[in-house]
């Protein structure tokens, strides 16, 4: 079964190696999606895969690399094509 959720993070989550830690994260968990920064210094993912993999990745989200200073995470259901149709897990740029 295949899931998707949308995540944002809030904090210190950029420019502390938040994206790329993620993307290693759910590539370890064999998710698909993106990662990238918000204008707003939030942190959004789209991540699609298992549920079990899924919530693996929310209770990484809440701390994140150590050097990231998470406060709050939010996450929704999110459309499997938001996720994109590769197979990978990426970083992007600024939203």
């Amino acid at each position: 079964m295949t899931d998707a959720r949308r995540i944002t993070v809030h904090g210190r989550v950029q420019g502390v190696g938040y994206r790329a830690s993620m993307a290693a994260e759910a590539r370890r968990l064999g998710l698909r999606g993106w990662v990238r920064n918000r204008a707003d210094g939030s942190v959004e993912a789209v991540a699609a895969g298992s549920p079990a993999a899924l919530d693996t990745l929310v209770a990484w989200a809440h701390t994140g690399p150590r050097w990231a200073s998470v406060t709050r995470v939010h996450t929704c259901a999110a459309d499997g094509a938001d996720a994109g149709d590769g197979a990978g897990f990426g970083v992007r740029g600024v939203a």
